[in-house]
Formats: structure tokens, sequence, C-alpha cells
């Protein structure tokens, strides 16, 4: 009996220090666990702070060169989603390619006509030969925004150098010959047009507007169908779509900048779209520069990975391919949380996707043009849907 009270009271002294020592080293893991927390968000916070620094220093280059431009220009202009606008070192000739309206606009400050025939051949002779490569480099303000310091969590990359104008205005490559006559035919005295200048005393403002070929967002489309073919049949996405995307968001402007910011051929959103489909294609998480965006190829490829994120990842849930295209492209465009929101006034894909499965894909279709919470992704549903049967027509699958 006394054996068995030693080995109770043993087993009740072993058991309360066990416990106690279980308790302190649960305490220990859990204040560990608490400042690893700590530090991890304070880590993400110092991450989400350096780019928000560096994303104002760029709207700040962007405003001190748009104000700079102002002393000479009555409407300084930059770039946007459909124009690529660029302008001389002294900041007194500018050109803007509308790929919207299929237009190019070359303007120049000068005292007289002499003068500013020679400005405006020599840079449409630059605009219609230059590559995507020297169109960024030798750019005033990506020169300066190049400069600004770039956070740990940006990666960057050369831009490639691609044909912007060649194959829309040439049908080979040009020579220095067909060149030189193709800009002395379309700047001369009968259409050159001028206004005084309201910036520039004893100057005048002298214009050439040249309009490029009707099929020229289809040769525009042309020069980038080996990476639309080779990311399509990666992520497993129609040909089509991912050209229907292109035309909405950019009209194939490579320089396509939007005020969000987004960039490049695609418009990807660096901090959202950009970061999900980098982690999604290199399982890291880095936020694209505007410079990595405007490279066709990273472009493409990130801006077909998103797609495939929407369409087999955020998506899943709708049943329906026809229906489930339709919100993906609603979705690039305005969110996939949006697109949920049309169907159940939540943000809440999953429960979204109940009532979908519930409709037919023209239900589904008409339901986001009537519910979806902005005009902009409505528009955009129909501009895509319809330029996918074109672009099917023209490159197939």
């Amino acid at each position: 009996m006394k054996a068995y009270k030693s080995f109770i009271v043993s087993a009740l002294v072993t058991s309360t220090l066990f416990g106690s020592g279980s308790s302190s080293y649960m305490q220990q893991q859990m204040e560990a666990f608490k400042k690893e927390q700590q530090g991890f968000l304070k880590y993400k916070k110092q991450q989400i702070d350096s780019f928000e620094a560096y994303k104002k220093a760029q709207m700040e280059a962007f405003k001190q060169y748009k104000k700079e431009i102002g002393v000479f220009w009555e409407k300084p202009k930059l770039s946007t989603k459909k124009e690529w606008v660029a302008y001389s070192q002294d900041k007194k000739t500018r050109s803007d390619v509308d790929f919207g309206k299929n237009t190019i606009t070359i303007e120049t400050i000068a005292k007289n006509k002499n003068e500013a025939l020679s400005k405006l051949r020599r840079t449409l002779a630059k605009v219609a030969t230059i590559d995507t490569k020297n169109a960024i480099e030798k750019d005033p303000l990506e020169q300066r925004i190049a400069k600004i310091p770039k956070p740990a969590n940006v990666v960057d990359a050369k831009v490639d150098a691609k044909p912007i104008l060649a194959p829309v205005v040439f049908k080979k490559p040009p020579t220095r010959k067909t060149l030189t006559q193709f800009v002395y035919a379309t700047v001369n005295d009968k259409t050159l047009s001028k206004r005084p200048s309201k910036k520039v005393e004893n100057t005048f403002v002298y214009k050439v507007v040249v309009k490029l070929p009707k099929d020229a967002t289809y040769k525009r489309s042309q020069i980038y169908i080996n990476e639309v073919r080779e990311n399509a049949s990666r992520q497993k996405l129609p040909v089509s779509l991912v050209f229907a995307i292109m035309h909405t968001e950019s009209s194939f402007n490579p320089k396509a900048t939007s005020y969000i910011p987004a960039y490049g051929l695609m418009q990807i959103v660096p901090h959202t779209a950009g970061v999900d489909s980098y982690n999604y294609l290199y399982k890291v998480k880095k936020i694209p520069s505007s410079r990595y965006l405007y490279n066709s190829k990273n472009n493409i490829r990130l801006g077909s990975a998103y797609l495939h994120l929407l369409y087999y990842g955020y998506l899943k849930h709708v049943k329906n391919p026809q229906s489930r295209l339709y919100c993906a492209i609603a979705a690039y465009n305005t969110g996939a949380g949006n697109v949920a929101w049309a169907f159940t006034h939540t943000y809440n894909t999953t429960k979204a996707a109940r009532v979908i499965n519930r409709l037919t894909p023209r239900q589904v279709y008409e339901k986001l043009l009537r519910d979806l919470k902005y005009d902009e992704p409505k528009h955009y549903l129909k501009r895509v849907s319809k330029r996918m049967n074109i672009y099917h027509k023209i490159y197939g699958m």
C-alpha cells in the first residue's frame, strides 16, 4: 500500500511538473509565433510602403514632366491606353500615335515653315521606323523614371525590340530611299497646317496628320502572333480571347499607360494582377515594373496567366464554360468580386457560382450587362465578346 501511494504521489508530481513544463513550452511557442507574425506584418508593411513611395515618385515625375511640357504646349499630353505620345529632348516637337483612330499627329513649334518641315520630317521618319526598345529608352520621361530607385520587391526587365509602325506603313522593311519617299510625300506644303503658338512668342505650331491604313490594327496584331499562340496554349485559353483582350485594352499600343496605373498591351496593374500573375508563374511575389510590362513578351505572358487565374481559379465553380468565359472577361476589367456582386450583391464568388449555374450562358451574359456595378465593364464585355468572333475568324482557336 505504501509503494502504491508512493507511486501515485510520484506520478502526480511528475504530471504536475510535466504539465507545468508543457504550459511554459506552449507559452514560449505562442510568443515566438506572435513575434514571427509581427515581424512578417512589419516586413509586409515595409514592402507596401516602399512600393507606394516608388509609385508616388513615379507620379511626381509624370506631374513634373507634364508641367515642363506645359511651358511650350497649350494642352500638354502624355501617353494613354490608346495613344503613344513622345516628345523631343527640347520638348518642342511631339508625335501622337492614336492606335484607336489609326492616326499619327506630329506637331512642332518653329519660327518658319522650312524649320518646321525639317523637324516634322525627321520626327515622322523616327516614328515610322522605331522599335519598342528605342522608343522607351530614348523617351525623356522614361529616362527620368528609370532613375527612380526601385524597391527590392519590384522586378525589372529590358524592353524587347519589337516594331511598332513599320509593318503597318511599309509592305517590307524600308530602305533609306523608300523611307525618304514616304516622309516627303506625307510632310509637305499641302499637308502642313499652322497656328500661332500661345506659349512661345514669335513662333507657330505646325502640324501634320497622317492616316494609317484601314487594316492597321490587324497588321499590328500580327506582330504578337507567336507570343499570343504560345501563351494561349500554355494557359489553355482561346487565341481569340487573348487578342480580343489586347485589342480592347490598348489597340496594340505597346506603350499603353493608364492612370490606375496599368501598363502595356494587356494593361497589367503591377500591384494587383501583376503580383498574382507573377506569383502564379514563378512562385514568388514580385511587383513588375513599368518597363517589365512594356516588354511585350512579359506583358502577354502575365496577361494570359491572369486570364488563366480568373477562368480556372477564381471562377472555377462556374460549371458552364461559356458562362465562365463571360464572367472571366468581365472580371479582367472589374475583378472577380465585382462579377459576383452582379449575381448576389456580395463579393463571394463561390456563392455567386451557385446562382450562375442555374442560368443559361445567354442569361449570364444579359445579367452581367444589366447588373454589373459600373458601365465600363458592361461595354468591355460587349467589345471583347464581339472581337473574339473577329479574331477567331482570323486566327482560329
